[in-house]
């Protein structure tokens, strides 16, 4: 028994995609006057139509052609595709409904814009015509899958599909540095680069932080007339060329009132980028949620939230730290101020073994200290170590802070 599928189409089906046109080359030929035929070559130069006016030499004309393959297709970009049933035959066919499916790895769309009710007929030499469009979401393998059915005028039901097969390829390669300050704001570098064989334009890259943190954008300048962006106006991105975006992020206030909140913290925020191809076609990439190792703070942790930038040769400054119980219980605490380094250039001033006393669980305390600039340059501050009594347990805090001494000449 002879199948449908078997038998002749009356209907065929044309897909072609939509693409933006290129310029067409224009390859001259340079000729010198002594040269044989030179005059001639000259004359089919001028001749051209692709060359440009008063650029005879330019390999880029200013005539558009449209592509003469299917091309790259990258992830975020819009794929649209031109899709045409026409009747070929001399017959009338009746209730013909077209369907265009997108295949990926995970999931089946349908990209179909006609109405989903059948066509009532169409006329020989007549054609139904569809436009879809699709922003690529995911890598790998896409299969366009266009179904068309529809019934003879004897009332035998005619049905036949076509597979058209695409990869997406990545555009950018994103890779992502996380600093992690003392005084808990996260620094975040970007490293975009182009893996597309043309350049693209950078037209928006944005960080859309988590609901714990607030961002600051550090990629632009200061200047006379208002803030300017470091890479200029022309945001031009060459292939294989790589660009650093830094932000800066700084945590909410209600995550300071339990530090375990504070330290349970990973999730970033997502990388929105924005670019256009050198003929405006635009693609759009964002990031899954970045993550980061949060910093560990052990059982105390000690930050310097008041200190000097510069301070004076043998004259004294205070300093203000803050200590933060981390662990899960009560600790008794006691102060040791150490000054036995001989390469030092700081001394504490004041008692050292000062009992602190109890510190309850995620609780903090503000301590001011003092000290002595004995040599000038940039000095370190250590040397402070905490007791805990009840564990008999001591922790060092070294390098916690650095200033500048001077030397006043009199």
């Amino acid at each position: 028994m002879e199948s449908n599928r078997d038998r002749e189409q009356l209907l065929a089906l044309k897909v072609m995609r939509l693409t933006k046109p290129t310029l067409m080359p224009h390859q001259p030929l340079i000729t010198a006057s002594r040269d044989l035929c030179g005059d001639i070559l000259n004359r089919l130069n001028d001749s051209e139509i692709a060359r440009t006016p008063g650029l005879g030499s330019f390999p880029l004309g200013n005539l558009l052609t449209l592509p003469q393959n299917f091309g790259n297709i990258f992830l975020g970009e819009t794929f649209s595709s031109y899709i045409s049933v026409h009747n070929d035959s001399s017959q009338l066919c009746k209730e013909i409904t077209l369907k265009a499916d997108l295949q990926t790895a995970s999931q089946r769309l349908s990209l179909s814009s006609v109405s989903s009710q059948p066509i009532p007929e169409l006329q020989p030499d007549h054609s139904i015509d569809d436009v879809i469009h699709h922003e690529v979401k995911e890598l790998g393998t896409h299969i366009l899958v266009c179904a068309v059915s529809y019934m003879l005028t004897s009332g035998e039901r005619m049905q036949f599909r076509k597979f058209f097969k695409f990869q997406v390829l990545k555009p950018l390669d994103v890779k992502t540095k996380f600093y992690n300050a003392e005084s808990d704001d996260v620094y975040l570098e970007a490293q975009i680069q182009n893996i597309t064989p043309g350049p693209i334009y950078m037209e928006h890259v944005s960080l859309d932080p988590s609901q714990q943190y607030t961002a600051l954008e550090l990629n632009s300048k200061d200047g006379k007339d208002g803030s300017h962006p470091v890479f200029g106006t022309m945001d031009c991105l060459s292939p294989n060329d790589t660009r650093q975006y830094l932000y800066c992020l700084t945590p909410r206030p209600e995550l300071y009132a339990d530090t375990r909140l504070l330290k349970g913290v990973t999730n970033i925020g997502k990388l929105d980028i924005v670019w256009k191809t050198t003929m405006g076609e635009r693609g759009r990439l964002q990031t899954s949620q970045l993550q980061r190792v949060a910093p560990g703070y052990g059982d105390i942790r000690l930050t310097v939230e008041s200190v000097p930038d510069t301070v004076s040769l043998e004259s004294t400054f205070d300093i203000v730290c803050r200590i933060t119980n981390c662990c899960e219980r009560t600790m008794d605490l006691t102060l040791v101020l150490q000054n036995d380094s001989p390469s030092s250039g700081l001394l504490w001033c004041g008692v050292s073994g000062r009992q602190l006393g109890k510190l309850p669980q995620s609780e903090s305390l503000d301590i001011p200290l003092s000290l002595i600039s004995a040599i000038p340059g940039l000095q370190t501050i250590s040397g402070l170590r905490l007791t805990d009594n009840f564990l008999k347990r001591t922790y060092e805090h070294d390098e916690i802070a650095q200033v500048f001494v001077v030397s006043i000449n009199s």
